[in-house]
């Protein structure tokens, strides 16, 4: 557990931060469509490790963006609130609420796996008739609508890998998974068929790589479940050093780190190879926070979980000098982790010691 790290900038205080959680750089300031961050950590894990896969990465989330609106304080874009994954530093990728739709997308849309086969061998014909119309087309346009039409066709080869993938795997969803009906109602149920989802994306090898994102910043989401039942998440964030509002708070924490728990409890006793899927996985867990009451963003902590295939040492707390050692120096040590090896990623200052 590494603790005393610092998001992005030590003087950027404002909850864009959490646009550079996980590529470690400062968001561009823009309320408007020219967001700007980094790649982040996960995509380029998926780049090396997932395109073998039918998801090269899995992106999904627990807190709905709400009404939309472009601005969510200090001039910044909702965007960087809305999802922790970035493809590119302009590319902010989607992140899905919705259980059904990630089921459908692992498994195919149908109610049974009959239904699920003939719809993936239905969209692989269409697929190959909208590429042959391209090609045709390719020649008798200029060059700014070429680049536009490669760009499409990029897409369409990426959705017929995919596909390709899907037609030709064996793997099926279990008889005993429901197909899920929906969002729930309940966080505690929402939550926790999104992390059974996404075991069984690892388990059956769909995906290598995925994102969750608990809570948005600005969230004034309750929690009924937890011992703080009443106490809005935002809003208890900015608890005024009042002792009584920071116990409660905590309770919200401790209450998410149990959903942690739930899925960590998962990986262990799934099976894989020789051992475990939380034996051969990576997982980080983590702020872009450590004191929400002032925007404050050092001492923020993370936790790491997992063997991943021997290379990672548990049982450990590993401090450093506030405000000093930025997330970035975290992340290119987890990079290191998967053999991706850089000489800096984002506002790295050099590596964590220990976990290379």
């Amino acid at each position: 557990m590494p603790t005393g790290l610092r998001c992005a900038d030590r003087s950027f205080a404002s909850h864009a931060c959490v646009g550079g959680y996980l590529c470690a750089q400062k968001p561009r300031k823009t309320a408007g469509a020219d967001v700007y961050a980094g790649q982040t950590i996960d995509q380029i894990i998926a780049g090396r490790y997932g395109q073998e896969t039918l998801l090269p990465s899995l992106e999904i989330s627990v807190e709905d963006p709400g009404s939309g609106s472009s601005n969510c304080g200090e001039g910044y874009s909702c965007v960087y609130t809305n999802t922790i994954a970035w493809a590119a530093p302009d590319t902010p990728l989607p992140m899905e609420l919705n259980p059904q739709v990630v089921f459908e997308r692992m498994f195919g849309s149908g109610s049974t796996a009959e239904q699920r086969g003939l719809r993936r061998e239905r969209n692989q014909s269409i697929l190959d008739s909208v590429n042959d119309k391209i090609k045709g087309v390719r020649n008798t346009v200029g060059a700014p609508d070429r680049a536009r039409l490669d760009a499409f066709t990029d897409n369409v080869r990426e959705i017929e890998r995919r596909l390709q993938i899907a037609a030709s795997a064996t793997t099926a969803a279990p008889e005993n998974f429901a197909v899920p009906p929906g969002i729930p109602q309940s966080f505690d149920q929402h939550i926790k068929v999104m992390f059974d989802l996404l075991t069984l994306g690892f388990q059956a090898d769909i995906t290598r790589v995925g994102t969750m994102l608990f809570a948005r910043d600005l969230t004034g989401r309750v929690y009924p479940e937890s011992q703080s039942p009443t106490l809005g998440f935002h809003g208890g964030s900015h608890h005024g050093e009042d002792p009584n509002l920071i116990n409660e708070l905590s309770k919200i924490n401790q209450y998410h780190v149990k959903m942690l728990a739930y899925f960590v409890d998962k990986l262990a006793n799934t099976n894989d190879g020789n051992g475990s899927l939380l034996d051969h996985s990576l997982l980080m867990y983590g702020s872009n926070m450590g004191n929400p009451n002032q925007h404050a963003h050092y001492d923020v902590p993370h936790i790491l979980i997992g063997g991943n295939k021997g290379r990672l040492e548990g049982g450990r707390h590993l401090t450093f000098p506030t405000k000093q050692v930025p997330t970035g120096n975290l992340l290119l040590s987890i990079l290191d982790q998967f053999d991706i090896h850089r000489d800096s990623f984002g506002d790295s200052t050099g590596r964590l010691p220990g976990l290379v």
